[in-house]
């Protein structure tokens, strides 16, 4: 928060008039790397991380006004940008090399994550008031992306790698920016393209990651601004929309990524051990969202800036 001697202008965002310091960069690079997690690990969603993160409002916005207060909002999410390419190029080395045998395991451990920040999310979905119909949304919502995410996992398609192909996945990672609760990750899976975007990612072959990289911006900058004003019209309808998302994707993870019989062979590990091992990696997800959301409620001061002007 800005002290007297330096004072909030009445058109600036809390979120950047606040006080910067090393504790809430750090904060925000590790958002940035969750976030950048989100996008390629299967069943989750970087815009949801970045809705439990409480950037999704800011980014948004500044995305769909690029050029206000341009400098400040460059130097906010720069932290955040870095950490997420850091966690997309991790990640993608790590899913390259041996993620593919814990991979269920390690789905339990960013699902408890987001179940960790849920009881967050639903109060800043309340925050201007619950009516019935924004009950109703939320159940649909829930509906649709569960049997989507259902249905999709009996798929299995398999598109040759192309660079039209490429471009096209990356609007689908962009969408999942916008959209809060969709698993582009998932889609990719069903196309046969998730192996060969991680290993081109971690090789760095500019012919896998350059449309991959511009799709995704094409994508989030054309959408930006519906996604702004939709949150500015209909704030409690569209964060429900979101809830539904985040509770149906959740609940379509289990019978999709974890509890199927290919996840559990390639483990290794007997079914008792293999449960165990996903229970016990769900706990600590959630006490990990626990104990992240208090170090995020002393350094960062956008829980309060959600509803702040832009």
């Amino acid at each position: 928060m800005a002290t007297p001697d330096d004072p909030v202008r009445p058109d600036v965002p809390e979120h950047l008039a606040a006080r910067e310091s090393i504790g809430a960069w750090l904060v925000r690079l590790l958002k940035g790397v969750a976030v950048g997690i989100g996008f390629i690990l299967p069943g989750l969603s970087g815009g949801v991380l970045a809705v439990i993160f409480k950037i999704y409002d800011p980014l948004i916005r500044f995305l769909a006004n690029p050029f206000k207060h341009f400098l400040k909002q460059f130097r906010y999410f720069l932290p955040v940008g870095i950490g997420g390419l850091i966690g997309l190029v991790l990640f993608s080395i790590v899913v390259a090399a041996a993620f593919g045998r814990y991979e269920a395991a390690f789905v339990c451990l960013f699902i408890g994550f987001v179940i960790g920040t849920f009881p967050s999310l639903w109060r800043q979905a309340g925050k201007r008031g619950r009516a019935g119909r924004h009950w109703l949304i939320l159940a649909l919502s829930a509906a649709f992306i569960f049997t989507v995410m259902l249905l999709g996992g009996r798929m299995d398609l398999d598109v040759p790698p192309s660079i039209p192909v490429w471009l096209g996945s990356g609007a689908l990672i962009g969408l999942g920016v916008i959209v809060p609760g969709m698993s582009p990750s998932n889609f990719l899976i069903y196309f046969g393209l998730y192996d060969k975007m991680a290993e081109g990612i971690k090789d760095f072959d500019p012919a896998v990651f350059i449309p991959l990289f511009v799709g995704l911006i094409l994508c989030v900058v054309l959408l930006a601004k519906a996604a702004n004003w939709a949150f500015s019209k209909h704030y409690a309808g569209m964060y429900h929309f979101i809830l539904g998302m985040v509770v149906g994707s959740s609940l379509a993870i289990f019978p999709t990524v974890v509890l199927v019989p290919d996840a559990i062979a390639k483990s290794g590990l007997s079914l008792g051990v293999f449960l165990v091992f996903c229970a016990g990696l769900l706990l600590v997800g959630i006490l990990a969202s626990w104990g992240f959301s208090r170090i995020e409620d002393r350094y960062s001061g956008e829980r309060e800036a959600i509803d702040g002007s832009s």
